[in-house]
């Protein structure tokens, strides 16, 4: 396992373009990713990025560190692997399918934290090659956070792998919840707090130059949105959330949460104003 530590970022701006230039790369299919950990070794949970995720994504001072924040700090590690030799395939165009994350002990604003990303398991889609990256965050060598994404390299022949299966299987009844909106501009703005700064979340124009006919919302944020509105009301100690991404949701929209409660979590939905398309689909225990 060879590892990369990282003491200081390059820019959001530098990063976009590493993954931009990886668009030289073929869509060819490889036999296991390359082994490769990139270290964030202190990371200090800044007070101040903490309330300007929490504000653009819905959540209340009650909540603390969102469960989520830890993404937005492990994001420019998987940004520098997109962009690195190492990656075997161009980053644009790159779909997120699904993400989970586990929180194992509450985080506070000021912690230190060691930020960790390697690169993980491949798995066949009929659309072509799943791979998944492996965050997690530790504090003084203790695991309090960790996460799996899974994304799919949209065009890779003979995909490699056993068959890609969905984690969401569970046939509950849901019902309508609440609605929200999301502004034309909240892509820019969770890009500003994020660093995810791809052209298809800042607006119409930019997206159409990579074939969307409007901005989309960032996943990510779709998912920290549902959240908000399905956590309790204060800071919490252990949580699990897994959703699968379904269709865009195309910006501005509004949008509705579906959803059967539990003691202790919730199966929910993403949709369409209308309740009739899904936007992603999870459940969260906590």
């Amino acid at each position: 396992m060879k590892i990369i530590e990282v003491n200081k970022l390059p820019s959001a701006i530098a990063l976009n373009l590493g993954a931009l230039r990886s668009s030289s790369k073929r869509s060819s299919a490889v036999e296991a990713l390359p082994e490769v950990t990139y270290v964030r070794p202190r990371v200090v949970v800044d007070p101040k990025k903490v309330a300007a995720y929490a504000k653009v994504c819905g959540f209340s001072k009650a909540h603390g560190v969102p469960m989520l924040f830890a993404h937005m700090e492990a994001f420019p590690l998987a940004m520098m692997y997109f962009g690195s030799k190492a990656f075997p395939w161009p980053a644009m165009g790159t779909v997120h399918l699904a993400n989970s994350a586990r929180l194992l002990k509450r985080i506070h604003a000021g912690d230190e934290l060691r930020i960790e990303m390697r690169s993980g398991e491949l798995y066949a889609h009929d659309k072509g090659q799943i791979f998944t990256l492996h965050a997690r965050a530790l504090r003084a060598g203790d695991v309090v956070w960790e996460s799996t994404w899974t994304l799919l390299r949209m065009g890779v022949r003979n995909p490699k792998g056993e068959p890609y299966t969905s984690a969401l299987v569970d046939e509950t009844p849901i019902s309508h919840q609440a609605d929200f909106y999301a502004g034309g501009g909240i892509g820019r703005a969770y890009g500003r707090v994020s660093g995810d700064i791809n052209p298809i979340h800042l607006s119409a124009i930019t997206a159409k130059f990579l074939g969307f006919r409007k901005a989309i919302a960032h996943g990510m944020w779709t998912k920290a949105r549902a959240l908000a509105m399905l956590m309790p009301r204060e800071d919490v100690d252990h949580a699990e959330v897994i959703v699968e991404f379904k269709t865009p949701l195309f910006l501005p929209a509004r949008a509705s949460l579906w959803a059967a409660r539990q003691e202790s979590g919730a199966l929910f939905e993403v949709r369409n104003a209308k309740g009739d398309k899904p936007h992603l689909r999870g459940r969260v225990t906590y």
